[in-house]
């Protein structure tokens, strides 16, 4: 069981409203409720304020982080785009009902329901201003304070606010590209680590830098969409490689097609031109490379080989090993 409680709130009783947040909410709730193949992936609870006659108030909000957190799920997610406070006391993020800054659901409260909980994976996701604050306790001195199984990514540091562009959060924008596959590994999964990688390598030095903390034995897959390579073509990696540092050997009967071909090259081979189309499926991938060569097509018109690349060579000891 997969929970995911999604938040966003532009509507504001006491001070500024928003913009973005209430579609930012939607656009993850959207990314998150299924895979790319369709199939379901969390059970997504979403919670959005746009207008005075539809709030997202304190003790719902709290009501909610209770629930999620509650049981032994395998994955309860959270995700959080309104307004944010710090104080000398700690952080906070508003609900619609917050009468002043600091009257909102405490980070401190957030962090100790999930710490508690019996969930394997807890991960906490805040777009929101001085967010970077989330998982420092006051007492640790600012020290994170993460029980095993729990990963915070926030959109800035504690001390920047977190920006809007064409009325989208600029986090969040990344964040759900990186869902949708931009974050991606060969297998089509994507880990909490990939994304903030794909958001760290987006914002420059001068924008507002995510904050990512995380205390786990293993990324715990928060989407999949259609794997570049199947599970039956990375198995075939130790047939064409047999150990490390081996190469493949081909020659113009792996070429289907009769283009460059001169009356003293061998016929093309059905078996052999479908091993070609995988091992040309690899080259795109980075996985191999033409030896000697400029192209797979030469390399084969040419009896020349191609090898595993460092990425192909990572892979290739995943099948070894039974990884994949």
């Amino acid at each position: 069981m997969r929970k995911a409680l999604i938040v966003g709130v532009n509507y504001y009783a006491s001070g500024h409203s928003l913009h973005g947040c209430v579609s930012d909410a939607q656009r993850m709730a959207t990314a998150l409720e299924r895979h790319g193949d369709g199939n379901v992936n969390f059970d997504v609870r979403l919670q959005t304020a746009g207008t005075k006659a539809n709030q997202v108030l304190k003790g719902d909000l709290k009501d909610a982080l209770i629930d999620l957190f509650a049981n032994d799920s395998e994955t309860a997610l959270f995700f959080f785009a309104g307004h944010g406070h710090i104080n000398a006391s700690g952080g906070y993020i508003l609900s619609s009902d917050s009468t002043r800054p600091d009257d909102g659901v405490t980070m401190d409260e957030i962090l100790n329901l999930a710490n508690k909980s019996p969930a394997k994976n807890k991960v906490i996701i805040l777009d929101s201003c001085h967010s970077g604050l989330a998982g420092s306790l006051p007492s640790a001195g600012g020290a994170a304070v993460l029980q095993e199984g729990l990963t915070i990514l926030t959109a800035s540091t504690k001390d920047q606010y977190a920006t809007e562009k064409d009325g989208e959060g600029v986090f969040t924008s990344l964040f759900v590209d990186a869902l949708n596959g931009a974050a991606a590994d060969l297998r089509g999964e994507i880990t909490p680590g990939s994304i903030y990688a794909h958001i760290d390598q987006s914002l420059g030095s001068w924008e507002q830098r995510p904050i990512f903390k995380t205390n786990v034995k293993m990324f715990v897959s928060l989407r999949k969409i259609q794997p570049r390579i199947t599970t039956e073509e990375f198995r075939r990696l130790t047939e064409f490689f047999p150990s490390q540092g081996a190469t493949f050997k081909l020659d113009p009967s792996f070429e289907p097609s009769d283009q460059g071909r001169t009356p003293d090259m061998p016929e093309a081979d059905p078996e052999n031109t479908r091993a070609f189309a995988i091992l040309q499926k690899f080259n795109r991938v980075n996985l191999v490379v033409p030896i000697d060569a400029p192209h797979m097509w030469h390399a084969a018109m040419l009896s020349k080989s191609c090898g595993l690349t460092a990425l192909g060579a990572h892979y290739r000891r995943l099948v070894e090993r039974n990884r994949i």
